[in-house]
């Protein structure tokens, strides 16, 4: 009897700790998880021979290829999270209402903090446009990094964290060199974030590109606005594609439009780097 009583005493503990292996956060990832579970009824419900016969067409066939995959981001987006500590931005991509995600959170200790599977499409970009794509959310992963993105530094850990964060989803999913940009890029009328990010480092590492020491002068015939939407920009609001162009790269009279004549410069030097 003793043995029985003992026996279900340590059930109840064992569920008790199961209960509670989840943390603070195990409200949310109960949520996270019947989410996922509800997308995988959706490629449940569509068969693996395609969606063919919703078509409304008199002759129809499955032929299937061999050559497909899962989703595959191109792109990284790089934000800053504008608010006061790692804790404040997961309570805020715990918000139904606020809406907004991203896939990870690195602080300013350096300390990674996944939210989004990575072939799942999280809230961060909103709308804007780079080269072609209107929708970045379902083409890139989202990088928020703690940061109020007025006066905090930028530290050596959360950089450190970044870069080996970066270096992973590069090799795994091939992203090139020029698709590592900043939410300011996509979104030049909204954004400015990250702002006084350390570019170069990155750069100088594979991710994103950086001009050269040495500047060239333009050739008389160098057309601004053309090198901005060849690099990437929605060039609509020139304005706001210049202002966001230097806040990335110059990164000083950022409210500005006027473009100096080192700007020029430095405008031609990351150009060449994508013809």
């Amino acid at each position: 009897m003793k043995i029985l009583k003992f026996s279900i005493n340590l059930c109840v503990a064992t569920a008790l700790l199961a209960s509670c292996a989840g943390g603070k956060y195990a409200k949310t990832e109960k949520v996270y998880k019947k989410q996922a579970k509800e997308f995988s009824k959706l490629y449940k419900q569509s068969p693996v021979t395609g969606q063919l016969e919703k078509v409304n067409v008199k002759e129809q066939q499955w032929i299937a290829s061999i050559n497909f995959g899962i989703r595959k981001p191109n792109f990284v987006v790089i934000h800053h999270t504008a608010q006061d500590s790692l804790g404040q931005t997961i309570r805020t991509f715990h918000s139904a209402k606020a809406g907004v995600s991203s896939h990870y959170v690195v602080g300013r200790d350096g300390k990674v903090v996944q939210m989004v599977n990575d072939l799942y499409r999280a809230h961060h970009a909103g709308l804007g446009k780079w080269g072609n794509d209107t929708d970045l959310n379902s083409s890139s992963i989202g990088i928020e990094l703690d940061n109020n993105g007025t006066t905090d530094p930028w530290t050596d850990g959360q950089i450190k964290a970044l870069t080996q964060l970066l270096t992973y989803l590069k090799a795994t999913y091939r992203i090139p060199q020029a698709n590592f940009i900043g939410h300011m890029d996509l979104a030049p009328t909204r954004k400015n974030d990250p702002s006084r990010f350390p570019w170069k480092k990155l750069a100088d590492q594979g991710f994103g590109f950086w001009y050269e020491d040495y500047l060239e002068v333009p050739p008389a015939d160098f057309n601004p606005k053309m090198a901005l939407r060849i690099i990437g920009y929605d060039v609509s609001n020139l304005d706001a594609a210049i202002k966001a162009f230097k806040i990335h790269y110059i990164q000083q009279d950022v409210n500005t439009a006027f473009m100096s004549e080192n700007d020029l410069k430095i405008l031609y030097s990351i150009y060449k780097k994508f013809l």
